[in-house]
């Protein structure tokens, strides 16, 4: 299945803007949440096909939020790409540990996050032919 919509989750106004812009202009579906807790409420009701996850929000972290979804047997399967001003290695790693696919600094650069796209989706049409 081709990724077509996706959830940003970012309480930043800006940082919405910015990703949806992106998106939209490559012909993506996008949806946005501003927390951790509207950000689950979301994914139940929508099942998007990729998150773009935040990690400083108020609330529950990203880092939270991406390990109580890849831990739910129901959303598991939903990748997410973190995005996130966090730029440390071991802030990276910690995201994949918790179930990120990928994790990117943010300024995100446009193209990077289309080719990290392009990959989660590779994998994904590979992964349902096997």
């Amino acid at each position: 299945m081709a990724i077509q919509k996706v959830l940003i989750v970012d309480d930043s106004p800006t940082e919405r803007f910015y990703l949806t812009d992106i998106l939209v202009r490559h012909g993506y579906a996008v949806t946005v949440a501003v927390n951790g807790e509207e950000a689950i409420d979301k994914i139940r009701a929508e099942r998007p096909h990729l998150i773009l996850m935040d990690v400083v929000m108020p609330g529950a972290n990203g880092f939270q939020v991406t390990r109580s979804i890849a831990r739910d047997p129901e959303l598991a399967a939903i990748p997410i790409i973190i995005c996130s001003s966090k730029s440390q290695e071991t802030d990276r790693i910690w995201g994949m540990r918790q179930g990120a696919r990928e994790y990117l600094v943010k300024p995100v650069d446009p193209a990077l996050l289309l080719a990290s796209i392009a990959s989660i989706d590779d994998k994904a049409v590979q992964a349902a032919a096997a």
